[in-house]
């Protein structure tokens, strides 16, 4: 088994790993030593799921509830759980903080604002605090998925923003190179499961409120906080993408 790869390697596996299949990408990932774990909340993340199943090996799976989320998210975050039979490890919100946010400004405040304070709250800093155990997450970012900040992620790379002092953190996006045509025929070719939304015209799916779907040849991060500069669309958990 292959220890984790420090940092001065990462550049080298992710010139190594550029062109190769999601498959091998993805068993090197669960093939490193310590700990690490699939973010997992869209179509992306169950074909990682669906592709880690096949490979044979241990993997962990972690998802976000912010509390804003659609019902027919949680009905498929526990079809994904059934259908696998895995555990699923859920990561919630500083009840506190979250109260202190809807008490001083509303439910609706990022309408006025913009999303970054409240995703801050119900996503960053859960996902910060699930990340400090790890040693490594793998995510279904695509380059194609938001032009502004995603066209040009590596298959493999230091994540800048969410390492510590103590420990640094990789990061795998084994489907970086695929487009959303390929996540989908890989979903009706495997039979796994998907979010009803997507059948409702939603293609890119976060938060109840701030996510809406999409008109004919819209491109997919156009119905995520739709009031906002289109180009620079990130909730915070994958900010290092912006330039």
């Amino acid at each position: 088994m292959n220890t984790i790869p420090t940092i001065d390697l990462v550049d080298a596996l992710a010139s190594e790993y550029a062109d190769k299949s999601p498959n091998e990408i993805l068993a090197l990932a669960l093939n490193q030593e310590g700990e690490i774990a699939i973010s997992f909340s869209g179509a992306e993340d169950v074909v990682l799921i669906d592709m880690a199943s096949h490979l044979g090996k241990p993997f962990r799976v972690f998802s976000l509830d912010t509390g804003r989320l659609h019902t027919e998210t949680y009905q498929f975050i526990e079809q994904v759980r059934k259908h696998y039979n895995i555990d699923i490890e859920i990561c919630f919100p500083e009840a506190e903080i979250v109260q202190k946010l809807v008490t001083e400004k509303g439910f609706f405040s990022f309408y006025q604002d913009d999303h970054k304070e409240c995703c801050g709250i119900r996503k960053v800093q859960p996902l910060r605090k699930k990340l400090a155990t790890l040693d490594g997450w793998i995510t279904g970012q695509r380059k194609d998925q938001s032009p502004g900040t995603r066209n040009e992620i590596p298959v493999i790379q230091h994540d800048v923003g969410f390492s510590g002092e103590a420990k640094q953190l990789i990061k795998y996006n084994p489907l970086a190179n695929w487009s959303s045509a390929d996540v989908w025929n890989y979903i009706r070719l495997m039979e796994i499961p998907y979010n009803p939304l997507h059948e409702k015209g939603f293609i890119s799916i976060g938060c109840e409120p701030c996510t809406r779907p999409v008109l004919p040849n819209q491109h997919e991060r156009e119905g995520r906080w739709w009031w906002e500069e289109a180009t620079h669309k990130e909730c915070g958990l994958h900010a290092g993408n912006i330039k």
